[in-house]
């Protein structure tokens, strides 16, 4: 599962596969622009392959990612009541994605009401990550929001107590997670780097003992 993303239901899976294959497959670029804010759509998109980031940004460029989304996970299904877009959403790598129609999605519901039950759960799920990104940001100072993150992030530790993150990551999307400066970012990791906390393994996090609570 991607960081910040909602766990994938195993037993809708089937349903989405089903859905993937009446859409129109696209491969786009890393870096490219699926949704723009604001926009008005009508197309959900499925994950077949690769990733996508949903992410909003303000006039001064700063950004806050919403979540990551990989295979069989699918955006855009906000903009189906035929609103504007509430989100913008990228390709993080080389990505594959099956579009579906607003029509093609409601002529499976009809078929298939339970998938209605899955999707709204799904709406549900996100809403709710929305709220606590938007809380975290008011209320938690940044390096409690960083704290937070790499706890969420780590996987189970090893014979040594030590926590890997689930993957590689670069201090920009970081940044773009906690809504905060790159530098920001570099400022705080150096510390705890320097302070024994973490440690850099072929640009990889590694947690070494728990994260003090304040800085």
């Amino acid at each position: 599962m991607s960081p910040g993303s909602a766990p994938i239901d195993s037993r809708n899976t089937q349903h989405i596969e089903a859905l993937a294959a009446q859409g129109v497959h696209r491969h786009y670029r890393r870096g490219a622009l699926l949704i723009q804010e604001g926009d008005t759509g009508d197309t959900l998109f499925i994950v077949l392959k690769g990733r996508l980031r949903a992410f909003v940004a303000d006039a001064s460029g700063r950004e806050l990612t919403l979540g990551l989304y990989g295979p069989l996970e699918y955006v855009g299904e906000m903009s189906l009541d035929g609103g504007p877009r509430s989100a913008n959403v990228e390709a993080v790598d080389t990505t594959t994605c099956s579009v579906i129609t607003r029509q093609t999605l409601l002529g499976y519901i009809a078929d298939h009401p339970e998938f209605a039950l899955e999707l709204m759960a799904r709406v549900i799920r996100r809403a709710r990550l929305a709220t606590e990104s938007a809380r975290s940001v008011a209320l938690i100072d940044v390096y409690g929001r960083l704290v937070k993150l790499l706890n969420e992030w780590a996987r189970e530790p090893n014979e040594r107590g030590e926590r890997p993150l689930r993957e590689r990551i670069t201090h920009q999307q970081i940044a773009q997670h906690l809504a905060c400066s790159r530098e920001m970012v570099s400022r705080l990791l150096k510390d705890l780097e320097t302070g024994g906390f973490i440690a850099v393994r072929e640009r990889w996090i590694w947690l070494l003992r728990p994260l003090p609570a304040r800085w």
